[in-house]
């Protein structure tokens, strides 16, 4: 039982990050400090689609699953409405570029926006 709750938590945390990776720029836009944190996250995101790679956190879930006695992922809430969220069934290498590109595209958009309206400018220019 410990290990099915060990391998949920590190699904939580895999959806926590892909999230911080996609829309982590709309943190950013109150937590300048998060700006490294969040470019390096952002290019793991991508550059882990972009090489076909599997997240190291995929793996841990995985051996947390085994050492549970799971040999799938069939079960409770988390397994059945997260999961295809995070594995999508018909993951392609063309899926694949499209996500990263995704990423990208969304995250050039949101620090174009916070970088145009939310940068203090300098005194005696408008808008």
């Amino acid at each position: 039982m410990a290990y099915r709750l060990l391998a949920d938590a590190v699904l939580l945390l895999h959806l926590g990050f892909i999230l911080f990776v996609v829309f982590g720029a709309l943190l950013v836009a109150r937590r300048r400090r998060l700006l490294p944190v969040h470019l390096a996250a952002a290019a793991w995101g991508v550059g882990i689609e972009v090489i076909g790679g599997v997240c190291p956190l995929t793996h841990a879930e995985v051996w947390l699953r085994s050492l549970a006695g799971g040999a799938g992922y069939s079960g409770g809430f988390v397994e059945h409405y997260l999961l295809p969220l995070i594995y999508p069934g018909a993951l392609t290498r063309g899926l694949q570029f499209g996500l990263a590109a995704g990423v990208l595209f969304i995250n050039a958009a949101l620090y174009l926006w916070i970088f145009r309206h939310r940068l203090p400018r300098p005194a005696g220019q408008g808008r």
